[in-house]
């Protein structure tokens, strides 16, 4: 006699800590599919702050459209990440991520196509980069959120807002709730089963001196700065396995955006750094600027001093690349109050911005030759060629730069269904993550970015549909 599986007769109870849209996707999505949910989101307000609620909105893989083929994509998150992201979450990610897009079109959430090129296909609606500063509310990322909140109740679930999890409830080696503080009390949920996804560890300032910087105060948050690594921590505690700690997702600001809320999340310094010389006050290169904004945000991260260097360009780079890409610094940095200084020769522009004036008539020396000769990768530290230009057309400018940190990109290892794994790759029974906390996806040598609501949405919205159908029975 062929044996049957028993169903529950009650619904799965799930607890998802975290409110962006990792948390907020799989709350939804699970929801529809019959489980119980409730949500534990530390802000307090309806409108809490996140990264999901600031976003630019793209949905993309490594810059490429993704209705692209599934192998395609495959390929571009393999060289982005220089290898480093997992076989499984590479091909979940570039399989599955168009049938995450389409879903949320079809629960309402609008979007739309933000520009000609092939990456800006799939929006989210309205669009919040039209000026300088944060232009959050009303806009694609929030209403997104709120969307996907109104589904939840809809179908039953809940949400607590100032819950902040402290700890997992285990039984027998399962996760079974979560331990929570809220307006000054503690609490247990208790859950059949718990989906973390708060976010990363960017607004922690202890963990980003172990993993990222050693003056992690010198870094300019860029995002909303409350992910403090609760889900990596309580999910270490536990078992959980952590990969790929020391890469963050950011960009190169202008140094005033420590004090000028005009310019950041834009206009980043990325494509003017990427034509000309990134230098320290020695003059010296310190980063290779053909490997992209991200990777040099990186790389200043780690400088003992992650304010200590700055961009020096010419005129032509200034009147062409400056001028590109989402509000770009020419002519926005300017227009914002960001600060340029500028000069008839290096050697005075050098004095200006308080940089030794010998070292860096060296450098752009040895920059312009080696460009000329088509032998950048000789130079220390080597130049991959991308958009590199000579500096040679006066007047001569500098900005200061900080690295803007958006959020970190390791975190609890999963598979790509996002159960939680231990080290010797064993999944944690009843733990589930997804999003920014999460690691093994975006990172390695050259700190390789692919995207953060791909990831997030698609990982959650798979995990959900394994649970209803893995879960469910008893």
């Amino acid at each position: 006699m062929k044996e049957q599986i028993p169903v529950r007769r009650e619904p799965l109870r799930i607890a998802v800590v975290g409110g962006g849209i990792a948390g907020m996707v799989f709350a939804a999505r699970a929801s529809e599919l019959g489980c119980q949910v409730v949500v534990l989101e530390q802000g307090e307000e309806d409108l809490y702050k996140c990264n999901t609620r600031y976003t630019g909105g793209a949905f993309h893989l490594c810059f490429h459209d993704i209705d692209e083929p599934a192998e395609t994509l495959e390929a571009a998150i393999k060289a982005a990440t220089t290898g480093f992201a997992t076989d499984g979450l590479t091909r979940a990610i570039a399989t599955d991520a168009r049938h995450v897009v389409r879903w949320l079109r079809d629960k309402g959430i609008r979007l739309m196509k933000g520009g000609p090129d092939s990456w800006r296909q799939h929006f989210l609606a309205p669009p919040s980069l039209l000026q300088p500063g944060l232009n959050w509310q009303g806009r694609g990322g929030d209403m997104l959120l709120r969307t996907l909140r109104q589904l939840v109740t809809a179908h039953g679930g809940d949400m607590l807002l100032g819950a902040r999890a402290v700890g997992l409830h285990m039984n027998d080696g399962r996760c079974s709730g979560v331990h929570y503080t809220r307006g000054g009390q503690t609490g247990t949920l208790e859950a059949d089963l718990v989906m973390l996804a708060d976010g990363g560890f960017q607004a922690n300032l202890d963990m980003l001196r172990q993993y990222v910087s050693p003056a992690p105060e010198r870094l300019k948050q860029r995002g909303a700065a409350v992910s403090r690594g609760d889900a990596i921590r309580l999910a270490a505690d536990v078992g959980a396995a952590l990969v790929g700690m020391e890469n963050i997702y950011g960009h190169l600001l202008s140094q005033d955006a420590m004090h000028n809320e005009k310019l950041w999340p834009y206009p980043i310094m990325d494509l003017l750094a990427g034509a000309a010389i990134v230098v320290d006050r020695g003059g010296r290169r310190v980063v290779d600027e053909g490997l992209g904004g991200v990777y040099m945000t990186n790389v200043l991260a780690r400088l003992d001093d992650p304010q200590s260097t700055m961009v020096v360009f010419d005129r032509s780079i200034w009147e062409g690349p400056a001028t590109e890409f989402i509000l770009p610094a020419n002519p926005y940095l300017v227009l914002s109050g960001g600060t340029i200084e500028s000069a008839d020769s290096l050697q005075d522009l050098a004095i200006k911005m308080g940089v030794d004036p010998s070292g860096l008539l060296q450098t752009v020396d040895r920059y312009n030759a080696a460009l000329a000769q088509g032998a950048t990768a000789g130079l220390v530290p080597p130049r991959t060629m991308g958009a590199a230009r000579p500096i040679a057309h006066a007047p001569f400018y500098a900005v200061k730069l900080v690295p803007g940190i958006t959020f970190t990109m390791g975190g609890i290892s999963i598979d790509a269904d996002g159960r939680v794994l231990r080290e010797d790759g064993e999944a944690i029974q009843g733990l589930y993550a997804s999003g920014c906390c999460t690691g093994g996806f975006e990172g390695g040598a050259r700190s390789g970015y692919v995207g953060g609501l791909t990831k997030s949405a698609t990982i959650s919205w798979r995990a959900a549909a394994y649970v209803a159908q893995h879960e469910l029975a008893i």
